[in-house]
């Protein structure tokens, strides 16, 4: 019988349970005793933060990774996002992608004046004396490598925390940093 988990992956975890390197970097199989056969469906770099859902089943793995699964993130950028770069990100960006350029597909793009408490304080990013960020809400149904920080980036305001939100109708409300719980099932809703 196969295993679901929900995760809040914390910030400078990689989302993988086997080593590449010789580094030592700190793995998800260190917050939790997943069962052989685990693995993360999708990743968040080393430096995001957020839901991440784990299977015992591929074709489960398939069926998250689709295209018409929506994925939300929440982006804490450098500087006051304008509403000039929000309709840039909903009307897609070119970014690059393994040395070629990209031009994203359209997404849902937002303001977002105040964070949920459940996002939490995360680590701290810099202080005052930088000057000021601001938080953007970013939905995808594609997702290229680093895809959110690159359009950020593109539209003249880089990502300096990155959090994942909801993967369909999944979200990471209830769930602290380090947090999982197991589920029967992933109840995921499609676009």
């Amino acid at each position: 019988m196969h295993r679901h988990f929900l995760l809040h992956k914390p910030h400078s975890y990689l989302s993988q349970f086997v080593r590449e390197q010789k580094r030592k970097k700190k793995l998800l199989g260190e917050l939790y005793p997943f069962p052989e056969g685990t693995m993360a469906i999708g990743r968040l770099d080393e430096d995001s933060e957020g839901l991440l859902l784990l299977t015992t089943d591929g074709k489960v793995s398939e069926q998250v990774r689709r295209k018409t699964v929506e994925k939300e993130y929440y982006a804490q950028v450098d500087g006051i996002i304008t509403e000039e770069a929000v309709a840039q990100l909903q009307n897609g960006v070119e970014i690059g992608i393994n040395g070629t350029k990209y031009l994203t597909r359209n997404c849902s793009s937002k303001l977002i004046p105040e964070l949920p408490s459940y996002i939490g304080q995360g680590r701290r990013i810099r202080d005052e004396r930088h000057g000021p960020t601001s938080w953007v809400s970013i939905t995808l149904t594609e997702g290229k490598f680093r895809q959110v920080r690159k359009m950020t980036a593109a539209v003249g305001f880089p990502t300096l925390r990155l959090i994942r939100i909801r993967i369909g109708t999944i979200t990471l409300e209830g769930l602290n940093a380090g947090d999982v719980v197991e589920v029967k099932d992933f109840q995921l809703q499609e676009k």
